[in-house]
């Protein structure tokens, strides 16, 4: 087997998308760049493990996950997991925030302030605006309003923002009025924590970050890597931990957290493709993978 890499995440800069690997290296992802890789013949995905500790049994985990994590690091990463709700004594300010999708898709989230608005980003928010700034347990309280209330979700299927990024409004006025309308709503409940300081209606939007502009419909999205398997394509848009890659059989679409866990090497012209899923509706010596 040629040199190999492990990824450990696709992060958001100020700069774009940012792919992290084992051992600090970085790639800076570029509409048009060539991403290529292949997973080495033989391997088996083992345990990213728990908040930047090392599984210590390396445990084999599901192509399939997501979390690339064995149950019993997966326990360990929510008990400290303020998303899971698990920590209620978080002394700093938090920020809760409604972030579109898509047509009918918006949510209502929160996020630490000192984060900025990388959560937007790392969840592939094509338009968002903050709602209010207060203690964890306030916008906690505010989150749960806008459920009951308004029927807000709090978790949107990434399926579903992968399916309808082809095929968004045209303009930023359009993309922003379903969050329009639900701050004021939102607004306009009885029973807004005291301790919550509103924040005007101020959309932000994603598209252009996310090169969604004139995104062509993808054929689906990567289901898992198997060892043996291998992807190439060029780079079109990248969105919260998705990339949309235009190969020979159409665009397709790669959740980066899919190759935690794999060792990956230089993908072998002739490979084999990695298996994907429709949408519901001689060894050279390199300084890296692509």
């Amino acid at each position: 087997m040629g040199q190999a890499w492990m990824c450990s995440g696709l992060r958001w800069s100020a700069d774009g998308p940012v792919l992290e690997w084992v051992g600090g290296r970085r790639t800076a992802l570029v509409w048009a760049k060539r991403v290529a890789f292949g997973v080495a013949e033989g391997g088996v995905r083992t345990c990213a493990g728990a908040r930047g500790n090392a599984c210590p049994v390396r445990a084999v985990v599901s192509g399939r996950s997501t979390g690339a994590r064995c149950e019993e690091c997966a326990r360990l990463d929510r008990a400290h997991s303020v998303a899971a709700d698990t920590v209620a004594d978080d002394p700093r300010p938090y920020r809760v925030y409604l972030a579109w999708f898509g047509p009918g898709m918006v949510k209502v989230g929160i996020t630490a302030e000192e984060r900025g608005s990388a959560r937007l980003l790392e969840q592939g928010a094509v338009c968002w605006s903050w709602l209010g700034t207060g203690p964890l347990m306030a916008a906690r309280r505010t989150e749960e309003l806008l459920r009951a209330a308004l029927r807000v979700p709090d978790r949107i299927p990434y399926g579903d923002k992968r399916a309808v990024r082809s095929a968004l409004p045209s303009s930023p006025e359009e993309r922003a009025a379903e969050v329009e309308r639900l701050h004021a709503q939102a607004r306009a409940l009885p029973g807004w924590p005291e301790s919550l300081a509103p924040a005007p209606c101020r959309p932000v939007d994603h598209v252009d970050a996310f090169g969604l502009g004139g995104l062509p419909p993808a054929v689906g999205e990567v289901a898992e890597l198997v060892a043996g398997g291998a992807l190439q394509g060029r780079l079109l848009a990248a969105a919260g931990p998705d990339l949309h890659l235009e190969t020979d059989t159409g665009v397709v679409v790669l959740d980066t957290r899919l190759m935690r866990g794999w060792e990956l090497v230089a993908a072998a012209d002739g490979g084999p493709a990695l298996p994907i899923k429709g949408f519901k509706s001689a060894v050279t010596t390199q300084d890296g993978l692509f």
